[in-house]
């Protein structure tokens, strides 16, 4: 949906800081514009520093302590050392290795995601999570039910946080969403940036060509190398013509949005279209009895998560990252629609074999499973009355572990591993999609 850019000269104006001295009638206008995105400041930083009040001035990062851990969050005067969400913890701790490094506290960032959540929908029922830590709400109705404006709305969510939480966050208000997420990304830290419809386009168009939703590194240099560098220079080319430099389907997404043009509603409810989870090793493996075990046990998390959630896939992936990064996804369909590890599990297996050498340094690996329907057609039955009902088992199964703990029941193959060879599940990472 865009991203984080620093905030132009031009449009500073246009933000309204914590201790903005302009009595509020003196606030940019804000007519028509009836989409906020709010994004917490740091998220896991902040929550954490709450009880380390002494740490705020300090460089703060969340993450993990193994060898492979990535930064989780980092504090404002840690960003300006260069460290940033994602970035390999070893790479942080060059870039700012007098940072205070803090292992994040499990459950408590998904505690104070719901409580912030709550009180958005205390305001509005249109509320959007993207994350645990942002939203999209949609307070075109709230606006005439409190005889009230977006502005005095998003200063008023941004105080309750402040109050309630005890962390900060950033707002943008705009007509339309993507305009609404990248002024949210402008406002940071602890501000709230206008964009009114009449506004949009002075806003908009002297930004370069990667403020715009979907815009990566490669769509970046195709767009430079056809000589369009801003947003106006896509605004203002011929569609056909930005087809032919990014595609059909992308040239008419980027014109649109080069032109403010947004027609996405505010969801309140997002239906899955994938489920999945990955794993990455504490050190790379070679070892194909424990890459099998692996994917055993993340098609068993992702076959439950399916059952969960009522859903059953059609098409089932692989994703495997090799030690120098590279990294392949491949797929395979199956005949039915299946929420059952053995047939996850003996897809991924094969995908494997066929995509990798004996001998190959493995990095991760993920399952995921697309194609989702609901489950309330029922399990497509098979023809051979002697075949074993994998699926009763799983669900018995299912139950177990529901009563007695994820590891009531489990296949036997998943029993601890010998001594030297890797233990799974530190670096687990699940996703619905």
């Amino acid at each position: 949906m865009g991203r984080n850019t620093g905030l132009p000269e031009r449009i500073r104006h246009l933000r309204i800081a914590a201790d903005d001295p302009r009595p509020v009638d003196e606030w940019p206008d804000d007519t028509g514009c009836g989409v906020l995105h709010i994004d917490m400041d740091a998220f896991f930083a902040a929550v954490e520093l709450r009880t380390r009040p002494e740490l705020a001035d300090r460089p703060v990062v969340v993450a993990g302590a193994g060898p492979r851990s990535v930064v989780l969050s980092a504090n404002y005067p840690a960003r300006e050392y260069g460290v940033r969400s994602a970035m390999p913890v070893a790479a942080a701790r060059r870039l700012c290795p007098h940072a205070v490094y803090i292992p994040p506290t499990k459950g408590l960032y998904g505690e104070v995601s719901s409580g912030v959540m709550a009180t958005f929908r205390e305001v509005t029922p249109l509320v959007e999570p993207l994350s645990v830590d942002e939203a999209f709400l949609d307070v075109s109705g709230a606006l005439r039910r409190l005889n009230t404006t977006p502005s005095r709305i998003g200063a008023a969510l941004r105080a309750r946080i402040a109050a309630d939480h005890g962390i900060t966050c950033s707002v943008g208000i705009a007509p339309v969403k993507f305009i609404a997420k990248l002024a949210s990304g402008m406002a940071k830290p602890d501000g709230m940036l206008v964009v009114s419809g009449e506004r949009l386009l002075d806003f908009l168009h002297p930004l370069p060509v990667s403020a715009l939703w979907g815009v990566g590194g490669h769509t970046n240099a195709a767009l430079e190398r056809a000589g369009l560098r801003t947003v106006s220079d896509v605004a203002n080319t011929p569609l056909a013509r930005l087809k032919r430099v990014v595609g059909a389907a992308a040239g008419e997404h980027m014109h649109a949005l080069a032109n403010g043009r947004d027609d996405r509603a505010v969801v309140t409810e997002s239906v899955d279209k994938s489920l999945g989870a990955e794993h990455t090793f504490g050190v790379d493996q070679v070892d194909r009895v424990v890459l099998t075990r692996e994917l055993l046990r993340l098609s068993e998390r992702t076959a439950a998560s399916l059952r969960a959630k009522g859903l059953r896939g059609k098409t089932v992936s692989i994703k495997i990252r090799f030690a120098d990064f590279t990294t392949i996804t491949r797929s395979r369909s199956l005949p039915s629609p299946t929420d059952v590890a053995r047939e996850i599990h003996s897809c991924v297996v094969a995908l494997l074999t066929a995509n990798t050498l004996d001998g190959a340094s493995v990095r991760l690996v993920g399952v995921r499973v697309d194609g989702l329907v609901d489950d309330a057609g029922g399990e497509q039955l098979r023809l051979t009355a002697d075949e074993p009902r994998w699926r009763d088992a799983e669900v018995a199964a299912d139950s177990a572990r529901s009563r007695f703990g994820a590891s009531a029941v489990r296949p036997a193959s998943l029993l601890p591993l010998e001594t030297g060879r890797a233990r799974p599940g530190a670096g687990d990472t699940g996703t619905a999609g």
